[in-house]
């Protein structure tokens, strides 16, 4: 009780200014009171002490400095609180006994008014003590905001390293979930392989015990026939020497000679046409590797034509207007050259096409070496002695075009590479006619590859030692078919 009422009077005799124990307090009308040289140098800093109206430090009530009046009960009640404190807790000058207001810089400690004009500090700076609690306040305060402004950016790095740990962890388990697509669809082709070589083993299996049946019944038969030969020669030989004579006469006007089955001449073992599934294995793998560069290619038309339109999210290119192809003579198909949106300088890409439906198209990479549209260029060159619809000479290495095309629904074409101008158009062979086409760019080695992705990614054509002379660009042509070229996201 004691202790709690000691607490009690320490509060009421404690300075609003300094917060410490009052020394000579002075009290206005207000009824707040304040060490004697606290309040004077607080009115000094007002100019209340020429005469101007001051305000309490504590509610703001107006007063005049001559209106200070000291209060004597409380600097009593002050004392004897002080009294009871600790040396300490009091903290007052050890020389003077008195309230420590200033600061003397050099030193670099709070002393009392006395200190402040002794010889001691003479020539030092020395400020008032709230002088200084305000400008350390201040320092304290630049430094919390430069904390807080730290820990704000602790706090983005770590929300930033939190959206990267999960997105790497959707990446990982994407990656995780296509790697176990990829192996069940090699799964799938390998027990489908498997099937079907066991059901034709199966069923050479039965052709072959059935034909060495017949061929057993076969034998049988000729050689009861030969046993009954054999019996009736044996009988004529003892008979008369005419009949002998007839017999033997008999014999030489017949072949008789041991037919052997024509199904006993065929190989036993049949053959089979097992599948290179080492080789399969290979082509799945090369197409899961390339798969890896995936990019999300985005289309955008070279010229400013009406004849095809673009899907809002720039993956689908349709022609709007089909042209009879008999009706015109040439024709100029690079009013399609559509372009992807993103270029390459660098590095491995690659994408998918979905050609679906589509009697004729062209697609692979162009290298912008020289414009698109180039002047007298019809886009096609056409002989008048040769079909028109089989020949599409812009489209060379040389000219900055590695493509492969299909025309006629079923003629899929691509110029070979050459060191020279003439390039031959090769016909390639489709043992499945591709409806998704992967193309795989490689800048550094100078490759472009086509996967046929509808027969489990069989390559189609590879380009190598490509001349790229600037940047490289996605090439798609859709000609004049109405069905889409559709380009499939990575998520697909």
């Amino acid at each position: 009780g004691a202790s709690t009422g000691s607490n009690g009077w320490e509060k009421d005799v404690t300075c609003p200014i300094c917060l410490e124990l009052l020394t000579m307090p002075l009290s206005l009308d207000c009824g707040h009171s304040f060490c004697q040289a606290c309040i004077t140098a607080k009115s000094m800093e007002s100019g209340t002490h020429q005469g101007e109206e001051g305000t309490c430090p504590v509610c703001q009530c107006k007063y005049q400095f001559w209106n200070l009046r000291p209060n004597q009960p409380l600097a009593n009640i002050a004392k004897k609180v002080r009294e009871n404190m600790s040396p300490q807790k009091q903290k007052l000058c050890e020389v003077h006994g008195e309230k420590l207001l200033t600061f003397c810089k050099e030193d670099g400690k709070a002393i009392c008014q006395h200190c402040a004009q002794s010889a001691e500090h003479r020539g030092h700076q020395i400020f008032f003590i709230e002088k200084v609690i305000k400008e350390y306040q201040e320092k304290l305060q630049a430094a919390l905001k430069k904390l807080r402004k730290e820990h704000t950016k602790v706090e983005e790095l770590e929300a930033d390293i939190k959206e990267k740990r999960v997105s790497w962890k959707n990446h990982m388990q994407s990656e995780r979930q296509r790697i176990l697509k990829g192996f069940n669809e090699m799964r799938d082709i390998l027990n489908s392989e498997e099937k079907k070589v066991l059901q034709k083993l199966e069923e050479d299996e039965v052709n072959v015990l059935d034909n060495l049946i017949v061929a057993r019944d076969q034998f049988a038969q000729q050689k009861q026939c030969l046993r009954e030969l054999i019996s009736d020669i044996e009988h004529q030989i003892w008979g008369s020497s005419v009949d002998t004579v007839q017999v033997r006469l008999g014999l030489e006007s017949e072949s008789w000679t041991l037919k052997k089955p024509n199904i006993v001449s065929k190989k036993l073992k049949s053959t089979f046409l097992i599948p290179d599934l080492s080789g399969m294995l290979q082509v799945f793998k090369e197409l899961t590797e390339v798969q890896c560069y995936w990019v999300d290619v985005m289309l955008k038309p070279v010229n400013a034509i009406s004849n095809i339109t673009i899907s809002a999210d720039k993956r689908q290119v349709t022609v709007v207007h089909n042209f009879p192809l008999k009706s015109i003579y040439p024709f100029d198909f690079s009013a399609f050259d559509i372009l992807g949106s993103q270029h390459f300088s660098s590095g491995k890409y690659y994408w998918e096409v979905d050609v679906s439906g589509k009697i004729a198209w062209i697609l692979g990479v162009y290298s912008k070496g020289r414009s698109l549209k180039r002047k007298g260029d019809s886009g096609f060159f056409f002989d008048p002695k040769v079909n028109h619809l089989d020949v599409y000479s812009r489209f060379k290495p040389q000219l900055g075009y590695w493509v492969i095309g299909l025309q006629n629904e079923s003629e899929y074409k691509v110029f070979e590479e050459s060191s020279t101008s003439d390039s031959k158009v090769l016909t390639l062979f489709m043992p499945v006619p591709p409806c998704r086409i992967g193309v795989f760019l490689d800048y550094e080695a100078r490759i472009v590859s086509f996967f046929n992705v509808t027969n489990h990614g069989s390559l189609i054509y590879k380009f190598s030692e490509c001349q790229f002379s600037q940047t490289t660009y996605p090439y798609f042509n859709p000609w004049n078919c109405q069905y889409p070229i559709t380009l499939c996201p990575p998520s697909s």
